[in-house]
């Protein structure tokens, strides 16, 4: 009924400024250096325009300076050689082309490199890079909270307490320090191999309960004129937050992975605490309106597939039934262990079973390869010590 899709709406709408509202709770610090230098990095278009013109720069001058910062790479004026020499001066005097600080670097075995990153404030936030199959292809699995509310029961992430959100320039910043890493500037155009050929917002924290920074360092990331990266070339994975998914799919358009990992509402509410607010029933319908979502562009559920609590053969068909009629893939993820984790991971058997069955009724479901688990940089793994200065709270 036409009231009754009203009334939905407007419960969407007043639950997303409810979630904004809590987010500013939890706001970074402002992204100035100790003496005062404003941060470049992860301002839009239209606020670096306004923060060069507050010293007198000309319009143009912004084009030239998101040239230097997004294409070339350069975190010194001094490089920015197109600027003349005063101009660089001045832009020396006032602003910064941050990066964060790298606290420690790991490579595994299977060379996936996770960065634990500090930040002016001192906390700190887990970045990975997973090389691709292909040759010259790769993910970068980025941070957008320092710790997580949400508790999910086996994720190791879940287990450290939300400090704070990272504001777009530290978000971005993870992908700008991996690009210093690997040398890949000035950014790859057109058909040219990316070694950083994709991001996924996967990392530590849920996207959709920072999404305003998570939405500018996005757009930065988009952006043809800097990084370039195509919208089919990122992907958000969220735990359902419901109200914002509808946001991020008008406002971003980008890929969506929803971390489903369980296919009733009772097992579901313990794995993924945030069930008990948006259940399975809001959450499916919810991708159901997702936009642009189609058989060229699916969603992705993933699976942590759990020794004995949600790897049998009635719950694969069930998830079969509950995704019907939905351009979809399923991830199935072997559970990748932590200190202290209290699941075990599905037998080979089971996970093989479990494959067949969602693959006959015609949709993929690959088994994610666990990289990085050496260097616990493989899903559900990520976790810091920044979490001690934080303050809990449910979003």
């Amino acid at each position: 009924m036409p009231g009754e899709v009203t009334a939905a709406a407007d419960l969407d709408e007043a639950e997303r400024s409810r979630i904004l509202a809590k987010t500013a709770r939890f706001a970074p610090p402002p992204a100035r250096d100790a003496d005062g230098r404003l941060d470049l990095v992860g301002l839009s278009r239209a606020e670096l325009a306004a923060a060069l013109a507050d010293i007198g720069e000309a319009p143009f001058r912004a084009k030239q300076v998101w040239h230097w910062i997004y294409y070339q790479g350069a975190t010194d004026f001094a490089r920015m050689t197109t600027i003349a020499r005063d101009g660089r001066e001045r832009l020396a005097a006032r602003f910064v082309v941050g990066r964060p600080r790298e606290a420690t670097v790991q490579t595994a075995a299977d060379s996936t490199r996770k960065w634990l990153f500090s930040f002016r404030d001192g906390q700190q936030a887990e970045t990975v890079y997973i090389p691709g199959r292909e040759k010259d292809r790769g993910a970068v699995c980025v941070s957008s909270q320092v710790g997580c509310t949400l508790s999910c029961r086996f994720c190791h992430t879940g287990t450290q307490e939300l400090a704070r959100n990272l504001g777009a320039g530290e978000i971005v910043g993870q992908f700008l320090a991996a690009r210093d890493a690997y040398g890949e500037w000035p950014s790859p155009q057109g058909e040219t191999p990316r070694l950083l050929s994709t991001v996924v917002l996967m990392g530590m924290g849920e996207p959709l309960y920072n999404f305003e920074a998570v939405a500018g360092a996005v757009r930065i990331l988009m952006d043809p004129e800097g990084i370039g990266l195509s919208r089919r070339r990122i992907t958000l994975s969220t735990s359902g937050v419901v109200p914002m998914m509808d946001r991020c799919g008008a406002e971003l358009g980008i890929n969506l992975a929803v971390s489903l990992h369980a296919v009733r509402d009772e097992l579901r509410d313990e794995l993924v605490p945030l069930n008990r607010k948006y259940p399975l029933r809001e959450l499916l319908t919810a991708c159901r309106r997702y936009p642009g979502s189609s058989n060229a562009r699916r969603i992705t559920f993933e699976y942590i597939m759990l020794k004995g609590v949600n790897d049998s053969d009635a719950d694969a068909r069930e998830l079969v039934r509950l995704i019907a009629g939905l351009p979809a893939k399923v991830n199935l993820i072997p559970f990748n262990p932590w200190p202290g984790s209290p699941f075990a991971t599905s037998t080979p058997a089971a996970v093989a079973r479990f494959a067949a069955i969602v693959n006959a009724a015609g949709f993929s479901s690959p088994v994610r390869a666990p990289r990085g688990r050496d260097i616990l940089a493989a899903c559900g793994q990520l976790r810091t010590a920044s979490g001690r200065q934080g303050t809990r709270g449910a979003a």
